[in-house]
């Protein structure tokens, strides 16, 4: 037999993707498999490496995936194959969680493992809502205790009495199902039927929802407003504090569901944007880049660069793709010699300074129009242009660049494709009002998602689209689209701050 692998029981926190610690992330990262919970926040499994094997062991009310007993069974053989198991746990592996009956099966198995603590929901669900758990007036102490056993029974585990009486804060997890006999077995204990309660459904995600009342009348509450699993209940006098401390619920984007149509490489930094301000990305890959299949002719620009007046970079994927080819090539930033560089758009020029060439001029608009003019401001007649672009954008630019005097020469620097396997998953996306607003952050991104859709703009009507600029949002309308939002700055940043302002002025 090989060598056994190694099991991290890692704590990923109650549903936040934020809220796993550092160690937790790296040990993920480096997985070669993965199992995971129904609580644990998707994106974050994708933080495994692609190769890494995946396997869902999810636990519903009632309707277990698997059972525990085969969860462990699945932790050992993959233990045994080698491998570097991550066991990822809502919460805190060792809080309610289980994770001592899997390090058992571990131990008696003589697999390697380590336990990386995580953020409980005990704490961070109230935190999210508001709910301070102490405070030097109110509250000196708090318990937390399971609610899935039911509190009227006769041997209960939980000394309920001694909680009623009790002036700390009480935490019940997993207790939604069993919330009135433990209401009532409470107030039998002498709880004062007046005493706040909070309860907090799917705490520190963009779906989180808090209902307020008192031992009295939580329970109606909770089910005239539709609560339903997983719910954190905070009984105690710092449950008041909740509309004042509120903070989270309170995001200008809170709540919504945001689709991201960027390239799978590119989306992470719009969706970790859309997250600090409560929205919830929803990725859909609508555009792929790939290299040339014949670089024959960029790579002849290239080599000729220094003659060019102005070279003329339409995209950071242009900025990436003509700098691949260059080290291909043998050359640096060197070979622009005197050439001056316009980059169109703030991200473009970002890419640039990345392989250390600072662009000379950065248009305010991004319209084929403005940009010609304002390259044409700076004397073209009779100098040569080079313009790198994708295969997919036309001819307007380098002709506006020709009428002003230029010897315009364009080199295609990379080309798109639209993904297939995104095609089913768009319409499953779009249907049934899944998705709030829709962000397209190029003309490509509009035309390809339009595309997956087979050109049928219907499962768009009654979403929010926010487009990145007026050249974006000219293709959007063009193809039937109502756009809601256009940002003034043509960024990433700027979309974000444009959609943020559009639903804090009362937009939908």
């Amino acid at each position: 037999m090989s060598a056994p692998g190694k099991v991290f029981l890692v704590g990923a926190g109650p549903g936040d993707p934020g809220l796993i610690t550092a160690k937790g992330l790296r040990l993920l990262r480096q997985a070669q498999v993965v199992v995971y919970d129904r609580l644990v926040n998707e994106r974050l499994v994708g933080e495994a490496p692609p190769e890494a094997e995946r396997i869902y062991v999810g636990k519903w009310p009632r309707r277990d995936a698997l059972s525990q007993e085969e969860i462990n069974q699945v932790l050992v053989a993959k233990g045994r194959e080698g491998k570097r198991v991550v066991r990822l746990k809502g919460g805190d592996p060792f809080v309610f969680g289980r994770g001592g009956e899997e390090v058992e099966a571990l131990v008696e198995a003589g697999i390697p493992f380590e336990v990386v603590p995580g953020v409980t929901s005990a704490i961070a669900v109230p935190a999210y809502a508001g709910i301070p758990l102490t405070h030097r007036k109110v509250a000196s102490s708090f318990t937390v205790v399971s609610g899935s056993e039911d509190p009227s029974k006769p041997e209960s585990a939980i000394d309920w009495g001694a909680l009623a009486s009790g002036s700390g804060t009480l935490v019940v997890l997993m207790g939604w199902e069993s919330l009135p006999q433990i209401v009532e077995t409470l107030v039998r204990h002498g709880k004062a039927p007046d005493t706040p309660v909070a309860l907090v459904q799917d705490g520190t995600g963009p779906c989180q929802r808090t209902v307020t009342g008192t031992l009295a009348d939580i329970v109606a509450r909770a089910r005239e407003e539709g609560l339903v699993p997983p719910v954190v209940a905070v009984i105690g006098e710092v449950a008041r504090f909740r509309q004042r401390f509120r903070w989270f619920d309170t995001s200008p984007l809170f709540g919504k569901r945001v689709l991201v149509t960027r390239s799978r490489v590119q989306a992470s930094a719009l969706s970790e944007m859309l997250i600090g301000l409560g929205a919830e990305p929803v990725e859909l890959s609508t555009i792929e880049v790939r290299p040339l299949e014949d670089a024959s002719p960029l790579d002849a620009a290239l080599g000729r660069l220094g003659q060019y007046c102005w070279v003329v970079f339409t995209s950071a994927n242009g900025v990436e793709a003509a700098f691949n080819r260059l080290a291909a090539l043998g050359k640096d930033a060197r070979a622009f010699g005197q050439a001056r560089v316009c980059a169109i758009g703030p991200a473009t020029a970002q890419a640039l300074r990345g392989y250390g060439v600072r662009a000379d001029y950065v248009p305010e608009q991004y319209t084929s129009e403005a940009v010609a003019a304002g390259l044409g401001s700076r004397g073209l007649n009779g100098e040569r242009v080079l313009l790198l672009r994708t295969d997919i954008e036309g001819e307007p630019l380098a002709e506006g660049l020709a009428r002003l005097g230029a010897q315009a020469e364009q080199a295609v620097a990379y080309r798109t494709a639209t993904p297939a396997e995104s095609a089913g998953r768009a319409r499953e996306l779009l249907a049934g009002g899944k998705i709030d607003v829709a962000t397209f952050t190029s003309s490509s991104t509009v035309r390809n998602l339009l595309d997956l859709l087979a050109g049928d703009a219907s499962p768009l009507q009654g979403v929010t689209v926010a487009c990145i600029g007026p050249v974006t949002a000219r293709t959007a309308r063009k193809l039937g689209l109502r756009v809601d939002v256009e940002a003034k700055v043509h960024t990433i940043q700027g979309l974000v701050e444009a959609l943020a302002e559009h639903f804090e002025s009362g937009g939908r």
